[in-house]
């Protein structure tokens, strides 16, 4: 199930150029920020009431990266996905590609937070790259 909406991920080029910019629009100085090896990328996490909104920039443009590189390179910065938190990820991509949606990896692999997460394909979800997010603390024994 659906909890909420975890965080809007918009694609950088330049994550110090990009934080002064969502600094100063969220008067937040100091984001949560961390690389993610698995997905060879850095990201910044800028709370927003429930939510947040996370700056990713790719650290390498081959292999895990390659992906947001070409997004750049493609459509430009801006908005990359919308996360949504869920329960327990196993059962929610098991429900949702049982309803057709497919998936961009068969299992869940580490986010940032130290999440588990999952991609819906774009192409089953109107264009909209969608992440599932589960919080370590919630993961079912």
């Amino acid at each position: 199930m659906v909890k909420r909406i975890a965080h809007i991920g918009i694609a950088v080029k330049d994550l110090g150029l990009s934080q002064m910019l969502f600094s100063k629009l969220l008067g937040n100085d100091f984001p949560r920020t961390e690389k993610i090896e698995e997905q060879k990328a850095t990201v910044s996490f800028y709370p927003v009431g429930d939510s947040s909104i996370e700056l990713i920039e790719a650290v390498d443009s081959s292999g895990a990266g390659e992906a947001l590189t070409a997004f750049i390179e493609k459509r430009g910065e801006g908005i990359h996905h919308i996360c949504l938190e869920v329960d327990d990820i196993e059962k929610e991509m098991q429900r949702l590609t049982g309803l057709g949606f497919h998936f961009t990896r068969n299992t869940p692999f580490s986010g940032g937070g130290g999440c588990r997460v999952a991609f819906i394909h774009p192409k089953s979800a109107n264009g909209v790259l969608i992440e599932l997010s589960q919080p370590i603390e919630s993961k079912k024994p």
